[in-house]
């Protein structure tokens, strides 16, 4: 995501000729304006072919159960056994 937005801002300061962007040209640095969107997307690729996105869901989807059952157990009175007397 940073990537991302990275390559929104710059592009947004070459559009606006703000800075040192406004002395580009889209002939002469092109590839610079275009890298942080490639990164973004070798970035994700790389995520999703290795997995990380999935265990990074499933993760969360977990801890969204697990606080789910200890609000439940504090409702109905009940102690969590893993949290000791």
């Amino acid at each position: 995501m940073g990537f991302l937005l990275v390559g929104i801002a710059m592009l947004g300061l070459f559009l606006a000729g703000i800075g040192p962007w406004a002395d580009w040209t889209w002939r002469s640095h092109w590839w610079a304006l275009l890298a942080p969107f490639a990164a973004a997307a070798i970035w994700w690729w790389w995520s999703d072919t290795t997995g990380r996105t999935q265990r990074q869901a499933m993760e969360k989807v977990e801890a969204r159960r697990e606080a789910r059952r200890r609000k439940s157990l504090d409702a109905l009175g009940m102690q969590d056994p893993r949290k000791g007397r």
